[in-house]
């Protein structure tokens, strides 16, 4: 049940104007009276000699009654309350009394007050209620409504446990303004997946990510078929933006618009300036994944070494360093989200969906901290779109399961922090990567297990002596799992490239736990493949140039590693 405290107003009589008629889009039906401060109050929607005047006069009357010079300017307050899509059906008598409970609940009218506030509740959709209500006592005080939008959450709250309605998270504020009833049945009316509010929101977040500057960032809105209306001061100065979808009219066929910051709080453009006044020069395009992992294969490489060390840093930060590396990988999914091929794209979209909302919270980012996770952003935007086969479509899996990692991470600190929404959000878009994984990584772990079941039974033996020796506390539970020749394989072509497979595996799991892993197995083959630099694609020949020293490799793109805690293993 999601309430919603609105702006305050000035006339009575056009909210409930608006609240009566058919609406913009014909999507109120049947508007009537559920509940009002009094048991007598007319209802224009149920019977024929009420008007709108005489509902608004009644409503106005303790207003009316004090001097003009003590009235208030804004005395209508409106509280809109909606069940969630997959709650029953509620009845008249129930909206009824979530209606005087609100109003108690929010200051409005407090149960046993016979001097309160007059209000009145209106349902003109199934789903939802309108209570409208003057601000000026029937004793001529103001009534006390600090926090009233709060007070309505935790009503909310309550009212879903004794209802049996869907448990929401309660909300902390820096959620991104929810599409209005209007867009939603405007959306619904033209065919439309989402309403033009969510998909500006989704584009313009996928545009900006990885952007180093403003004409960066409007060349990719207008590539993404945007139209941009730029706010620009007398003096020259760039202060705003809003963005419209071509398609998205109103009334009069003009385009509706809507500013950055209406669409998401990070999204205007002071916030997204923040992004680029603390981002370094790009560094040299692929020196960190070696010369031959070239385009989508080597930006997921590198994308995979960023946020294996990211996870570092939500182990041991700072809050504020945190939540910049939760940002960052944002903008990593977003990447992700318009680059991915088709096997794996709608998923991924999904996921930078939803993980917008875990993105944001009270504690204020630490911009800068991020610029890694921004670059590998822009280098797979700037790799351009995946074709999904060979070693691009296999690196595919390597970088989803890294995502997943830290994604899962993040769910983590936010949940410590009893940041609800957020905590949620993230797990949420821990599932939709799973699913995105396995469509991913079905054919490459496939040709790794063949692969695996080939190799002789003394080299499979061997292979198996170095996990025992290297993790003896997993490795019965992983020479159990389907995906135990997939590792074997990877071993081998590990051992063959002039490797130590047991200090590989060392080295791959005293960073990180593997208790969230629907396979140790999998995870490995990726970590150890990515960390020896093997071809993700085990088709592809193997790669020329022997790297003697394991060590050297497993430290490699980990710029400080002195300065960094030491891990549990």
């Amino acid at each position: 049940m999601i309430p919603r405290v609105q702006k305050r107003g000035s006339r009575t009589v056009g909210l409930i104007f608006y609240l009566y008629e058919p609406g913009r889009c014909e999507e109120h039906t049947d508007p009537h009276l559920v509940a009002a401060w009094d048991a007598f109050a007319p209802d224009p929607g149920r019977h024929p000699d009420a008007t709108y005047d005489d509902l608004a006069q009644l409503l106005d009357q303790p207003v009316d009654a004090l001097s003009p010079s003590r009235r208030p300017d804004q005395h209508v307050w409106h509280l809109s309350v909606r069940a969630a899509p997959e709650d029953p059906l509620l009845t008249d008598e129930q909206w009824a009394d979530i209606a005087r409970r609100m109003a108690a609940a929010t200051g409005i009218a407090p149960t046993g007050d016979d001097t309160a506030c007059r209000w009145a509740a209106v349902r003109h959709a199934d789903d939802h209620i309108h209570i409208v209500a003057t601000l000026v006592r029937e004793d001529g005080r103001r009534p006390r409504l600090n926090n009233d939008a709060a007070r309505a959450q935790a009503e909310a709250r309550l009212l879903e446990a004794e209802y049996g309605l869907r448990q929401l998270n309660p909300g902390d504020g820096t959620a991104a303004i929810r599409p209005t009833s209007a867009e939603r049945h405007k959306a619904k009316r033209e065919n439309r997946p989402q309403t033009p509010r969510e998909e500006l929101r989704e584009t313009v977040r996928h545009a900006a990510a990885g952007t180093m500057s403003e004409t960066e960032f409007f060349d990719r809105l207008a590539a993404a078929g945007l139209l941009v209306h730029q706010r620009v001061a007398p003096s020259g100065d760039l202060l705003g933006y809003k963005v419209a979808l071509p398609d998205d009219r109103n009334h009069d066929g003009e385009p509706v618009f809507y500013a950055g910051s209406t669409l998401a709080p990070d999204l205007s453009l002071p916030r997204i300036r923040k992004r680029w006044t603390t981002s370094q020069p790009e560094p040299e395009h692929g020196a960190s994944a070696g010369p031959q992992w070239p385009g989508p294969a080597g930006a997921k490489r590198r994308a995979s070494t960023t946020m294996w060390q990211a996870l570092l840093v939500i182990d041991h930060g700072t809050d504020e360093q945190i939540a910049a590396h939760i940002t960052g990988a944002g903008e990593v999914l977003d990447a992700l989200a318009t680059t991915s091929a088709d096997l794996t794209r709608n998923e991924l979209r999904q996921a930078a969906f939803l993980f917008e909302r875990a993105t944001r919270s009270h504690t204020q980012a630490e911009r800068g901290h991020d610029r890694a996770l921004r670059q590998a952003a822009r280098d797979l935007v700037r790799s351009g779109p995946a074709l999904g086969h060979g070693e691009d479509g296999a690196t595919t899996a390597m970088v989803i399961d890294m995502a997943f990692f830290l994604i899962t991470a993040a769910a983590q600190w936010h949940a410590k922090r009893n940041h609800a929404q957020q905590a949620a959000a993230a797990r949420q878009t821990a599932q939709h990567l799973r699913t995105a994984y396995r469509a991913a990584a079905r054919h490459p772990m496939a040709v790794l297990h063949r692969q695996g079941q080939h190799l002789t039974q003394p080299r499979l033996q061997q292979q198996a002596a170095h996990l025992r020796r290297a993790l003896p506390e997993l490795a019965e539970q992983i020479l159990a799992e389907p995906g135990w020749h997939a590792l074997a394989a990877t071993l081998a072509d590990a051992e063959a490239a002039g490797h130590q497979p047991a200090a590989l595996l060392t080295g791959a799991t005293r960073r990180r736990e593997l208790d969230t892993a629907d396979s140790v197995s999998d995870v490995l083959v990726w970590r150890l493949r990515r960390i020896a630099e093997l071809p993700a694609d085990a088709e592809r020949l193997p790669v020329r140039g022997i790297v003697p020293n394991s060590r050297a490799v497993l430290d490699r793109g980990v710029p400080g590693r002195s300065d960094l805690p030491r891990q549990r293993r």
